[in-house]
């Protein structure tokens, strides 16, 4: 859940491979002032954070649900005792999460959604077509892993799952052929997954991206349950952002672009005549629960691509919380997969 870097640089008092992609952009459009209180949900390597931090005499709660990451707090904590404190979870829990560290109401909340840069260049935890380890992709640890879809799911459901989540036309063949090297030995190695779909699509097929691109996308949403946890926390910002607070989200790919599109979208213009989609509640006339500050995504300048190349795909788009009531979620409106929300493919 973070994103992104190709250098080492010094962020939240440590040495990591970490760039915050859009930082400028995001420090704009979440305007932290004196006294605010503001959600980070997706910690990372904690460069929003800090930033934040140094931006305003501002207090910062940071979520994260991978453990691993959390330990990079502990210098912002040192140096930030009385403003930044961080707590292990998703940031789907964000309003339990803060009502248990004293706060009711947030002036902000920023988040960065996708895995991170720590995530993909760490082996063992089975992110990365490009480094050999465990098929994992837990961000977690907990729950189904990635080997667990791939060695135990029925041909169909591997095939849907990466043809919705991947987005990927040949989904039916790569599932073949998975079930077809499962029956001879157990897929329990990143490398050996990237194989069997580079067999199915060919290497030469796109030379700007690896042919196991959108397979591996698929199995990590799947598994984090990346869509529905996205629809899950907007809706839980809306609830804990208090009038005239903003709420800034930072996406990698178009499915996840999409959600944050269309949860903004619902909250900010009334549904067309008919639409099923977040019916205005109890009969009342549509009030409009956030006003855009962006009517389209930011994305990165050249220079930031050309110095951190995983931002390339970067979309920002960000909101002001209004004083009405918030909207019922909707996850059918927002886009988010049916065969994920119920548990199976």
């Amino acid at each position: 859940m973070m994103t992104d870097r190709d250098r080492p640089s010094s962020v939240a008092g440590g040495l990591v491979r970490h760039i915050p992609v859009l930082l400028s952009e995001v420090l704009t459009a979440l305007k932290p002032e004196d006294g605010d209180i503001i959600i980070d949900g997706t910690f990372g390597a904690g460069g929003y954070s800090r930033a934040i931090l140094e931006a305003a005499d501002c207090r910062v709660l940071a979520i994260d649900r991978d453990a691993e990451a959390l330990s990079n707090a502990a210098p912002l904590a040192s140096e930030f005792p009385d403003r930044f404190a961080a707590v292990l979870g998703r940031y789907s829990e964000m309003e339990s999460l803060a009502a248990a560290n004293g706060v009711e109401v947030a002036d902000g909340v920023v988040l960065d959604i996708g895995v991170s840069s720590m995530q993909l260049d760490q082996a063992e935890r089975g992110f990365s077509f490009g480094k050999d380890g465990p098929l994992d992709m837990r961000m977690g640890q907990d729950g189904l892993s990635a080997a667990d879809v791939v060695n135990t799911f029925e041909e169909a459901q591997i095939a849907e799952i990466i043809y919705v989540f991947g987005e990927e036309r040949r989904s039916r063949a790569i599932a073949k052929a998975i079930v077809r090297a499962r029956s001879e030995a157990p897929i329990t190695r990143t490398g050996t997954l990237a194989d069997i779909v580079a067999g199915v699509l060919g290497r030469d097929r796109d030379k700007t991206k690896h042919p196991a691109t959108r397979t591996f996308q698929a199995l990590r949403l799947y598994v984090n349950a990346e869509l529905e946890e996205l629809a899950e926390g907007l809706s839980a910002a809306e609830r804990l952002l208090k009038p005239g607070g903003r709420l800034v989200v930072v996406t990698f790919h178009s499915l996840e672009d999409r959600i944050v599109k269309r949860f903004f979208a619902s909250r900010s213009t009334p549904p067309q005549k008919g639409s099923r989609h977040l019916p205005d509640q109890d009969g009342k006339e549509f009030s409009p629960s956030f006003q855009l500050l962006n009517r389209r995504p930011i994305e990165p300048s050249e220079n930031e691509v050309r110095s951190n190349p995983r931002a390339r795909s970067a979309r920002l788009r960000a909101g002001r919380r209004t004083e009405a009531a918030a909207k019922r979620p909707d996850f059918a409106g927002l886009g988010v997969p049916e065969s994920r929300r119920t548990g199976g493919a």
